[in-house]
């Protein structure tokens, strides 16, 4: 192989090229250009608009449509990521407000059972209760 063979036939480069990164619209820039379309009344100017945002006519129905349902929200960025803290102390404090609720039944049931043999004893030995002693003093 000659010089010019070799120039003529270069390696390709071997590092890998990122991808391009999504463009992405927020919910202004959506409606703005929602608005400019609706503003559009000469053929053509929808084609003009939509090759100078770079964006497809599809787009253009997708957020027509989802801005007629009153889907703002599909229009804004959502929020990712970890729930906020104060869903999470809510939580914690449900859970333990729960806990201590079940605790207190327990203490309740039991009190209410000593009560009742109480009851059942007193009736058996046939000793009167203070309750029975006021209700026959009136």
């Amino acid at each position: 192989m000659t010089d010019k063979e070799t120039n003529q036939t270069e390696r390709p480069d071997p590092e890998v090229r990122p991808a391009p990164l999504r463009r992405r619209f927020s919910a202004k820039e959506k409606l703005r250009i929602l608005e400019e379309a609706a503003a559009c009344t000469k053929p053509g100017e929808i084609g003009a608009l939509v090759r100078r945002e770079g964006i497809y006519s599809s787009y253009l129905s997708r957020w027509r449509w989802a801005r007629d349902r009153g889907q703002l929200d599909g229009l804004s960025a959502k929020k990712r990521g970890p729930k906020s803290s104060a869903t999470k102390e809510l939580a914690e404090e449900n859970a333990a407000l729960r806990q201590e609720n079940k605790r207190l039944r327990t203490r309740l049931e039991r009190a209410e059972t000593i009560i009742d043999v109480q009851k059942k004893l007193s009736q058996m030995l046939g000793l009167e209760t203070s309750m029975q002693e006021s209700t026959k003093s009136k």
